[in-house]
C-alpha cells in the first residue's frame, strides 16, 4: 500500500540505505572523516535506514577508508540495528579465504547485520594498486575463480586440494553477498554466482534499465541468494529548498576533481544526481522504483560540509518515514 508524505506517493515497502565514501572535507583530516562516518552511521541507525556501507579506496587523500572491515567493526559496536557492509571490498586484491574470515568474524560479532559487497575496481592509482597486490590485470582475470571460492567459503563447501577448509569463525547467519558494478560484466558475474546485485547508477554511463535485465534473466539461484535481489546506488542532495540543494551539489561536485581537470563544480549531471527538496528527491526515487522494479536504493551524498551532508539524509528520512 502507498502512503502520502508532502504530496509524494511513497511505496511503504521502499527501503533506503547509506553509502559512505568517508570523504575528507577541506580543512579537516582523516581522523575527523572517520569520526563523521560513525556519526552518519548512528544517525542512519536512528532514522530507519536499512544499511550503512563504506567503500574501499587506496592512497586517495580525499577519502579515508582503506579497510572497510576494520571500520565496520568499529561502527558495528556503535550502532544497534542498521546492517553494515562494504560497498565495495575490492576482491581482486585479496585471497578469498581471508575475505570470508574477516566477514565471518564481523557476522559473528553482529549477527544478521553484515553485508559483503564485492567490487572489481582497483580503487586507487596504478602505483598504489601495484604496491597493494601486484599485477591487477592478472588478478582481474582470476576473478571468476575467486568468486567461486568465496561463495563456497561462505556456504561451507570449499575444498583446497581436495581437503575441506572452513572460514572461521562460523557465524549464526552468513553475510549477505552482493556484487557491485556499473555494466554487463558485473551483472553477469552476479547472475552466474547467485549473488545480489548493486548497480552504481551514479557512476555509470549506461542506464539501469539496460543492465538489470542482464542480471535478472541470467540469474542462477544459490544457497546464499535463492532469488534475484537488486539495489540501485544513486547520488542525492537534499536541502530545505531546491536552490540550496543545487548550491550544495555544486560544491560537492568538486570533491573528486583533480586540479586542472575539466568538468568541475560548474558541471552537474542531473541524470545521475538527484537534487532538490526531500519531496523532489523522493518523487524521483519513487518513479525510478516503479520503472526498474526495485525496492531499495543506497544513497551517496557528497557535500563539502559534514553537518549539511547529515542534514540531507535526515530530510530524506523524514519524508520517507512520515
Amino acid at each position: 500500500m502507498d502512503q502520502s508524505a508532502g504530496g509524494v506517493r511513497i511505496a511503504s515497502e521502499l527501503k533506503l540505505s547509506i553509502l559512505d565514501l568517508v570523504p575528507v572535507i577541506d580543512n579537516t583530516d582523516d581522523k575527523t572523516a572517520l569520526e563523521q562516518a560513525v556519526k552518519l552511521a548512528q544517525a542512519g541507525d536512528a532514522w530507519g535506514y536499512n544499511r550503512y556501507w563504506v567503500a574501499e579506496h587506496h592512497d586517495m587523500k580525499q577519502l579515508a577508508c582503506t579497510s572497510p572491515e576494520v571500520l565496520l567493526a568499529h561502527i558495528g559496536a556503535r550502532t544497534s540495528r542498521i546492517r553494515i557492509g562494504s560497498g565495495a571490498l575490492l576482491l581482486p586484491h585479496y585471497r578469498p579465504l581471508k575475505v570470508a574470515e574477516s566477514f565471518h568474524l564481523l557476522a559473528s560479532l553482529y549477527p544478521d547485520r553484515v553485508d559483503l559487497g564485492i567490487g572489481r575496481a582497483p580503487g586507487g592509482s596504478a602505483h598504489a594498486t601495484q604496491a597493494l597486490s601486484g599485477n591487477f590485470i592478472e588478478n582481474i582475470s582470476k576473478l571468476p575463480e575467486s568468486l567461486r571460492s568465496l561463495t563456497e567459503l561462505l556456504q561451507g563447501t570449499y575444498r583446497f586440494e581436495g581437503e575441506p577448509v572452513t572460514a572461521r569463525p562460523s557465524p549464526p547467519v552468513p553475510p549477505e553477498l552482493w556484487m557491485l558494478g556499473t555494466n554487463r560484466k558485473s551483472a553477469g558475474y552476479a547472475a552466474e554466482f547467485g549473488t545480489g546485485y548493486v548497480f552504481g547508477q551514479f557512476m555509470s554511463d549506461v542506464g539501469a534499465e539496460e543492465i538489470l535485465p542482464v542480471y535478472r534473466d541470467a540469474f542462477t539461484p544459490s544457497e546464499l541468494c535463492p532469488e534475484p535481489r537488486v539495489i540501485v546506488a544513486v547520488a542525492a542532495v537534499c536541502a530545505d529548498t531546491a536552490e540550496q540543494a543545487k548550491e550544495l551539489a555544486l560544491t560537492g561536485a568538486a570533491l573528486f576533481r583533480k586540479d586542472g581537470e575539466a568538468g568541475g563544480p560548474s558541471s552537474l549531471d542531473e541524470r545521475k544526481l538527484f537534487i532538490g527538496t526531500p519531496a523532489d528527491v523522493m518523487e524521483r526515487l519513487q518513479q525510478l522504483s516503479i520503472q526498474l522494479g526495485v525496492d531499495e536504493f543506497i544513497i551517496v551524498t557528497t557535500i563539502q560540509d559534514y553537518e549539511k551532508r547529515i542534514r540531507s539524509y535526515q530530510l530524506l528520512s523524514e519524508i520517507w518515514r512520515n
